[in-house]
């Protein structure tokens, strides 16, 4: 028997716009809709990426999470901020964090919701839940 958590399966963020939402989140991660099927009992979007899932509910009025966020591993940092930048979305200064050989910036959706980018130079990025540990 293990105690051990996996990994983090999904995080459920608000939206206002479900259609917009699930439009960006293709464009800019790449993530594809999985329909609920009528199986949710409540309104809810899934967009995954296979290796993990965002999960929307739509709000007329949605809460910003700001300063609370999510953050998402990319595999390749530069490669992803000319995608980012090619799509005009904004980005913060890039902050390098030398103690864990990391980089940081952060993007707001269109819900103004903080989506923060990182890379960790030391992971494998080809390996499911791989660190540098």
């Amino acid at each position: 028997m293990s105690i051990r958590p996996h990994s983090i399966h999904h995080v459920n963020v608000p939206c206002t716009d479900i259609e917009r939402t699930k439009e960006w989140y293709a464009k800019v991660f790449g993530m594809r809709h999985i329909p609920t099927g009528g199986q949710s009992n409540t309104r809810v979007l899934i967009m995954s990426r296979g290796n993990f899932d965002i999960h929307f509910t739509p709000h007329d009025d949605a809460p910003r999470l700001a300063p609370h966020h999510f953050a998402v591993e990319v595999e390749d940092w530069d490669g992803f901020l000319a995608h980012v930048d090619s799509l005009g979305i904004r980005r913060t200064k890039i902050t390098v964090r030398p103690q864990n050989n990391s980089k940081i910036c952060y993007i707001h959706d269109p819900d103004r919701n903080m989506v923060e980018l990182t890379h960790h130079g030391d992971w494998d990025h080809d390996r499911p839940n791989a660190t540098g540990a």
